[in-house]
């Protein structure tokens, strides 16, 4: 049975997410103290951790950058607060997905499947040991989920890792937004696609020389985003 963390200080709220989840074969663990949700997060071992964004003690921007240092868990940020900065800011700190409060138990639960589904499939999939994508300095090791730039090895999340391996392997493919955030999300637009803008200024600072004059992932303004062979 898969493992879920919710790290949430609003017990009613925590519990109805757990209902839910429960109801769908989950197993929940519930803390609601920032410092304790990150002291659990990182001894124990789960499938998706959810994360409120406002917490006692120790902030999720804090947890979620601690956690990404260690594990490369998903991680759903849930917060109140409907500012872009945070959304931007919790995004860059490794986050998966982020949802805005209030919203439906049946929504959470779609997303934690979909997150769920496209990790076990990345890490339970069977790829060939020499299974690499290189491309003008850039080395992409699909077997081991590294990313190499000129010989110097760069930290990249899941969907940042993701996102780069299937851009690199459709070069010169114009993709939108929505195209990508489907792929890449496994679910329709019907989120935040300012997560694929969010991920590409990642990518970027990772991978370019100079990130206002890119040479790899180039915009397409009023499009998308296509990889330069």
């Amino acid at each position: 049975m898969s493992r879920i963390l919710i790290v949430e200080d609003e017990e009613a709220i925590a519990e109805l997410e757990k209902d839910y989840l429960e109801l769908n074969d989950f197993n929940v663990v519930i803390e609601n103290r920032g410092d304790k949700g990150l002291e659990t997060a990182l001894a124990e071992n789960f499938d998706l951790i959810i994360l409120d964004l406002m917490l006692p003690e120790v902030d999720g921007f804090e947890i979620c950058k601690k956690i990404r240092e260690e594990k490369d868990v998903p991680i759903l940020m849930v917060s109140a607060k409907k500012d872009d900065i945070d959304k931007i800011r919790g995004l860059g700190l490794g986050a998966d997905d982020y949802l805005t409060k209030p919203f439906s138990p049946s929504e959470l639960v779609a997303r934690v499947k979909a997150h769920m589904s496209r990790y076990n499939r990345l890490v339970g999939s069977h790829i060939k040991e020499n299974d690499i994508v290189e491309i003008r300095g850039i080395r992409i090791d699909k077997t081991a989920r590294r990313v190499f730039i000129d010989g110097v090895e760069k930290t990249f999340t899941t969907k940042e890792f993701d996102l780069l391996t299937f851009l690199a392997e459709n070069p010169n493919h114009v993709f939108t937004k929505e195209e990508i955030f489907r792929e890449i999300w496994d679910m329709d637009s019907i989120g935040d696609i300012a997560t694929v803008t969010v991920h590409i200024k990642k990518i970027r600072e990772k991978i370019e020389t100079d990130t206002s004059k890119p040479q790899y992932i180039e915009t397409i303004w009023g499009v998308g985003y296509r990889f330069k062979l």
